[in-house]
């Protein structure tokens, strides 16, 4: 058996409600005609008489009334299915989840989210910062709609975009020994002297390790290992050690940056987010605002 159509299921129930086909017909916008002929219809595919038709109108038959109850309560079943899709997607709408390495939350992504808050004021942004790797995990795994990462490796799974260039430094405090020398570090001095670092999965640290190796250079162990950049430029000022770290926590700081020769510490840092998936919503509105170029 075929199920009827759900317009004609609101027609049964609504001639069991006003007592006329007429009726029904006019509330739904259709000819009376047309509405006779739908009820016809829904009559031959359930093999029951639904309607007792008689020159002084039309009314439901016994099994009509048994049946229109039962439309009543799919009607109403599936308006609760509709509301509820209707709150879900407006829910995700008005909701963003975001996921940002440290450098891009303490430097970049507020200023974008301050732009989109201003353009959407009753969005609810929630923001997670940690390092690049779990930046990407999260995206990866759907729980964030837009991550920002620094990391310079492979991002399987995940798309990207370019939304910033950054580079890295090599810092130390005005009491360190190379705050003193007017010369450029070697790859090999810098490689074999312990660090200040940040945590394994951390964008900077795998872009140090990266640009040494591809010097030609293997990275000691390190002297200290820290879980944020504001922590590593506190031990840094604090006489711990040099460190390397984004050119953009320099300023504002009693460092001093000490070039080196022949390693490159550039790096990108890129918006992910799962691959296959169409960004829109929110979600697009910040990435449009990260990848805008200056007025």
């Amino acid at each position: 058996m075929t199920a009827p159509e759900l317009d004609s299921l609101r027609l049964l129930v609504l001639v069991g409600e006003l007592g006329s086909i007429g009726q029904a017909a006019a509330t739904l916008g259709i000819a009376q005609v047309s509405a006779s002929k739908r009820l016809s219809f829904v009559e031959r595919r359930l093999g029951l008489v639904l309607m007792d038709r008689t020159r002084r109108g039309s009314a439901l038959t016994p099994d009509g009334r048994v049946i229109a109850g039962w439309a009543r309560r799919v009607l109403t079943e599936l308006d609760g299915l509709l509301d509820g899709a209707e709150a879900l997607r407006t829910r995700h709408e008005a909701e963003l989840r975001v996921a940002a390495s440290m450098t891009l939350a303490e430097h970049l992504v507020p200023g974008w989210i301050g732009e989109l808050n201003r353009a959407n004021p009753g969005l609810y942004l929630g923001l997670e910062v940690t390092n690049s790797d779990q930046v990407a995990v999260l995206a990866r795994q759907g729980k964030v709609d837009l991550g920002f990462v620094e990391s310079p490796g492979a991002l399987p799974g995940l798309a990207s975009w370019k939304v910033a260039g950054d580079h890295l430094v090599v810092v130390v405090s005005g009491t360190h020994p190379w705050a003193r020398e007017r010369r450029r570090l070697t790859p090999a001095e810098l490689a074999s002297t312990p660090l200040v670092v940040r945590e394994h999965g951390s964008g900077t640290r795998e872009t140090v390790g990266t640009a040494l190796r591809e010097a030609g250079v293997e990275p000691v162990k390190p002297l200290l290992e820290l879980g944020s950049a504001s922590a590593v430029r506190n031990a840094v000022l604090a006489g711990a050690g040099p460190a390397v770290i984004s050119a953009l926590d320099v300023a504002g700081h009693d460092l001093v940056v000490v070039a080196v020769e022949g390693v490159h510490f550039g790096r990108v840092l890129r918006a992910v987010w799962p691959a296959g998936r169409r960004l829109d919503g929110p979600a697009a509105e910040l990435l449009a605002l990260a990848t805008r170029k200056p007025s």
